[in-house]
């Protein structure tokens, strides 16, 4: 299989780019429209938070596709892949407080995360992400040091409280939390080498 060039690597962060972007204007389309559901407001937490655990899922991805693909400049992604996932989270926390509670209600929202469990996941892993999104940078990763490394390692963390937050914010079980959980939990299987040397 034939390497990725520097020149491919920026054609797919165009990719990356435009599967990022062009979802937000399919969901103004749709407010505007009037295509979701008789609760756009839960419509619209709802493909906020899918397309968190999307970009999440696919940031989890690269290093193992770079690894046994022997494509080492597909790591170059990572980084964007992630800021898209912050993004995206973002949007979501921001669709719940605004659409949700309303936009005064900020103790209200302090009062729900901590009161209701799947929110208070939801919370833990928009902060590690946050930090994520702060650190993301060569200059902070020449600050940080070793410390660096350590932080983005909550990365796996987020991995597991982010679906775990879907399942159990869902009413009536369906296949979609599942599937985001299940692909979770392969991604991180492939790290097992990695979480046995912490154990030890």
């Amino acid at each position: 299989m034939r390497r990725l060039s520097p020149a491919n690597i920026t054609w797919l962060k165009v990719v990356i780019y435009l599967a990022a972007i062009l979802p937000f204007f399919w969901l103004v389309l749709s407010v505007d429209q009037g295509w979701f559901s008789a609760d756009p407001a839960k419509d619209i937490q709802h493909f906020t938070g899918r397309m968190t655990l999307k970009f999440l899922l696919v940031t989890l991805l690269v290093t193992p596709v770079a690894r046994y693909g022997k494509q080492p400049l597909l790591i170059r992604t990572r980084r964007l892949l992630g800021l898209w996932c912050f993004a995206w989270g973002s949007l979501h926390l921001l669709s719940y407080s605004f659409l949700e509670l309303g936009i005064s209600n900020i103790r209200l929202l302090g009062s729900e995360l901590i009161s209701r469990p799947y929110l208070t996941l939801g919370i833990i892993s928009w902060i590690l992400l946050l930090a994520l999104a702060c650190t993301s940078t060569l200059w902070a990763q020449r600050k940080m040091g070793a410390s660096w490394q350590k932080l983005h390692n909550f990365i796996y963390l987020i991995a597991v409280l982010a679906p775990i937050h879907y399942l159990w914010s869902v009413k009536v079980l369906s296949p979609q939390p599942i599937i985001y959980a299940t692909l979770a939990v392969i991604l991180l299987a492939f790290r097992y080498k990695k979480f046995r040397q912490w154990l030890r």
